[in-house]
């Protein structure tokens, strides 16, 4: 038992560590959270400090996912402990220790978790397939990172359930599901009023 929580609590300290903001105070001194839309996340990394650090901010994000599953719980077996492990990295992006419990919307790290998942799992890897396509139409069609992220977080559990994923799986696409979309209800405000901004 003192391995597993051990593994959970590492898990949310690598979800917490606050990528988007370490770039801000090295690459311009900056404190990211006072610039653009306030998030610690790649999109508002994207718009402050450019494409090559949003990128990278992006890819950092979801590798933090990917370790918490592929190395943390790489020490362990069975579904729901990897699981485990990934929400905890996802809650810790979300509300991490180091930036008073405020952190990113969790839609990167939530994909590193996915990743990390399917490469455990491989009846996960189409699920994740079709969820990342979805996310890139909607993206192409309305420029808006925020509603490609909401589409494509809706359709992940009704992709986990149609190709008869595991209930552990089906219970987690629900989760991390409700997690992205609670974090972004001020952009689903500005999306129902037409206001929300497009990335160009």
């Amino acid at each position: 038992m003192l391995r597993i929580i051990t593994g959970i609590l590492i898990s949310y300290l690598i979800g917490s560590i606050p990528t988007a903001y370490i770039f801000g105070r090295v690459l311009k001194g900056i404190d990211i959270r006072k610039f653009g839309s306030g998030n610690i996340g790649a999109t508002n990394a994207f718009r402050v400090l450019g494409k090559g650090p949003g990128i990278l901010v992006l890819i950092l994000d979801a590798l933090k996912g990917v370790a918490a599953v592929a190395f943390v719980g790489g020490y362990f077996s069975g579904e729901l402990l990897w699981i485990s492990f990934g929400l905890s990295c996802v809650v810790g992006h979300i509300w991490t220790v180091f930036l008073g419990f405020k952190g990113g919307k969790g839609m990167a790290t939530t994909l590193g978790v996915l990743i990390g998942l399917a490469l455990k799992i491989p009846g996960l890897r189409i699920v994740l397939g079709i969820t990342l396509l979805v996310w890139l139409l909607t993206f192409i069609v309305s420029r808006i990172v925020s509603l490609a992220s909401i589409v494509s977080v809706i359709a992940l559990p009704v992709l986990a359930l149609s190709f008869k994923q595991s209930v552990i799986v089906v219970s987690l696409s629900v989760v991390l599901s409700l997690l992205v979309i609670l974090r972004h209800k001020p952009n689903i405000k500005r999306l129902s009023q037409g206001k929300e901004s497009r990335l160009v």
